[in-house]
């Protein structure tokens, strides 16, 4: 099964979000089916076949998430970073400003599902496979 460092060795090669379908492709590969990031530290759950699950340290001091969400300037935000205008720490920073407190990944589905702190559905995207 997959490791965290082996995830994480991965993830360095993601300079911006244009690398992120890259990265994508090669956990999969690894056996990983879904992950979920909480957008206060980073922490990701990534779960695998048969009920294998690992989890990440957190990746920096607590962000505060926003109960006011904003999905018009997060969409603004998601796209300037999926075109490599901003690194990732911005990115979790932009999330939290606009209410954003986590995403799941769906790698059967390709799919990456934005919350908001009420649980709710913010943005549902599909991936490019």
């Amino acid at each position: 099964m997959f490791t965290v460092a082996q995830i994480e060795q991965a993830h360095e090669k993601v300079k911006s979000g244009a690398d992120f379908p890259k990265y994508i492709q090669e956990i999969k590969e690894m056996g990983v089916l879904s992950f979920e990031t909480w957008v206060d530290d980073s922490h990701t759950e990534y779960y695998g076949a048969d009920g294998y699950q690992t989890s990440s340290q957190p990746q920096y001091e607590n962000l505060e998430i926003s109960l006011k969400t904003n999905q018009d300037q997060f969409v603004k935000q998601l796209k300037a970073h999926q075109q490599g205008q901003t690194d990732y720490y911005t990115f979790c920073k932009d999330c939290a400003e606009t209410g954003i407190e986590k995403w799941i990944v769906d790698l059967n589905q390709m799919t990456c599902i934005y919350y908001d702190k009420a649980g709710e559905e913010v943005l549902v995207e599909q991936m490019p496979s």
